[in-house]
């Protein structure tokens, strides 16, 4: 039996944002480590020693770099991250759908602070593929949200190896309206713009990845395309969580305000990332959204992902998941 096997019961009887920051304590220091065969994937100009990656959300403040690398993921994606620091949604803002191995959260970017956060990074010893996502305060108004974005490009574009802009998250109010077609396009350009003085600073340039949400439709996925297509973005994510309730009509919590993740929008997800994946093909695909097992991935890799990333099922499944997805990939 694993060790993750026997800590889920101690982890679930624990109300579920203290079970995250008790994981995350645990894997600080204890020596576990994965030993994952390389299975390199090119994409986006850099490369990754095997396509699975953790996905934003799990370590919001870059905490716990060294302890996920030990797991074995070919890539860690770490925030979201704002300029200013803050405290997010009120608690309780986390809630465990066990029956359906789903997770209801409104968070609403809690997190340390751009400054505080490269400090995390800065002290990790963790050298491999680091996904920057940022995004912009709660209280900043929307008209000024590229500022915020902005800012955040140009204090993380040091330590990442690409950063990745959300505007999908349904906990900050009015965010996925910059999935729309002015917003966006302003956006990408300021983001573009000032990715290319930087590269100029640098002496290289960091991919840019664009986080969409799975509650798209096909109008909205043409204009996010023709968006990505027209200011050269490198990669996209689908997706993030769902505002939709479908699969977990019902049950406990399923009321609750927030994004759905883990399995019941496995198939929206996938569904959103084929579409992309059929008018996008020169883009990186970063597959993401109800990916709780192998074959879960296998089903990514399929719909046109080149990269796939966990989070819930790892609540669900423990560790183990990465090897599995990985052993998926080499698989197809």
């Amino acid at each position: 039996m694993s060790l993750y096997r026997l800590a889920r019961p101690l982890l679930f009887s624990l109300d579920p944002e203290t079970a995250h920051r008790v994981a995350l304590q645990g894997l600080d220091i204890l020596p576990v480590r994965k030993n994952i065969p390389e299975r390199p994937v090119s994409a986006m100009g850099l490369r990754f020693p095997n396509p699975v990656g953790l996905a934003a959300g799990l370590d919001k403040d870059a905490a716990h770099i060294d302890a996920l690398a030990r797991l074995g993921f070919g890539f860690i994606e770490v925030g979201t991250v704002t300029p200013r620091p803050q405290p997010g949604n009120p608690r309780p803002r986390l809630f465990r759908i066990a029956a359906k191995e789903a997770i209801i959260n409104r968070f609403g970017f809690n997190n340390v602070g751009i400054e505080a956060f490269l400090a995390n990074v800065a002290r990790s010893r963790w050298r491999g593929v680091l996904g920057i996502n940022i995004g912009k305060n709660a209280d900043t108004p929307a008209e000024r949200a590229a500022d915020d974005y902005a800012l955040c490009l140009e204090k993380a574009y040091a330590s990442a190896s690409y950063v990745t802009i959300n505007v999908s998250s349904p906990n900050t109010e009015n965010l996925r309206r910059l999935q729309d077609k002015h917003p966006l396009d302003a956006l990408l350009a300021r983001l573009v713009a000032l990715r290319e003085r930087l590269a100029d600073r640098h002496g290289r340039k960091v991919p840019l990845v664009l986080k969409v949400a799975p509650d798209l439709d096909d109008s909205q996925i043409r204009i996010i395309c023709e968006s990505v297509e027209q200011h050269g973005i490198e990669g996209l994510i689908a997706t993030n969580t769902s505002v939709s309730r479908e699969g977990v009509e019902g049950l406990r919590h399923a009321g609750e305000a927030g994004g759905l993740s883990g399995s019941p929008i496995l198939r929206k997800s996938t569904d959103v990332l084929r579409k992309f994946a059929a008018r996008l093909p020169g883009t990186a695909l970063i597959g993401a959204g109800g990916i709780l097992s192998g074959g879960d991935a296998k089903e990514k890799f399929a719909a046109g992902a080149s990269l796939v990333q966990l989070y819930t099922g790892l609540v669900y499944r423990g560790p183990g998941l990465v090897s599995e997805c990985v052993s998926a990939c080499r698989a197809k």
